[in-house]
């Protein structure tokens, strides 16, 4: 599920498993660029056992 939301004017973009997540997972559109540049080692360690 995803949800936007600002933070003292800067857009935010939300993160949930559901409706009633205690503990979204939120940020802005500078770590949003560098999840996207570090895309394949975040999937990489996601993939990990």
């Amino acid at each position: 599920m995803i949800e936007y939301s600002e933070y003292k004017g800067n857009k935010l973009i939300v993160l949930k498993r559901n409706e009633d997540d205690k503990y979204p997972f939120s940020f802005g559109k500078t770590k949003a660029r560098l999840i996207v540049e570090n895309f394949e080692e975040i999937k990489k360690f996601a993939e990990e056992e």
